[in-house]
């Protein structure tokens, strides 16, 4: 992809694989999205996100929260979403199919991710 193309700041253009199924806003989308990923899809995205979150955020935290443009926002998008999919990959491991079907009885109202300053347009 392209300098032009790219949907993501310079230097993390190996999450725009990912940016289709996971740069998604609003932690209830990013949950519902994890209960109906695969675990090869929750660990792709996992492997491939592990090692830039810490050079993510140090890009992001440039910048307050409601000033982040485009290709920023779906950044922080996806880094939100890698919180879900650790929870799952690190945490639930095996036990996530048991853990997914309890949590599809959870209704998110409201998060503090989407809260203020977070709204900026794709």
């Amino acid at each position: 992809m392209s300098g032009t193309d790219a949907r993501l700041p310079t230097g993390f253009e190996a999450l725009e694989p990912f940016v289709d199924a996971w740069a998604i806003e609003g932690a209830a989308n990013r949950a519902k999205r994890r209960l109906e990923s695969t675990e090869a899809e929750r660990v792709a995205f996992f492997n491939a996100a592990k090692d830039l979150v810490v050079c993510a955020l140090d890009y992001l935290d440039r910048k307050p929260l409601g000033e982040l443009d485009a290709k920023e926002k779906r950044l922080m998008d996806l880094l939100l979403s890698v919180c879900h999919v650790s929870l799952a990959v690190e945490i639930q491991g095996d036990g996530e199919v048991q853990h997914a079907d309890g949590a599809r009885h959870i209704r998110i109202t409201k998060a503090t991710a989407d809260c203020g300053g977070m709204s900026a347009h794709r």
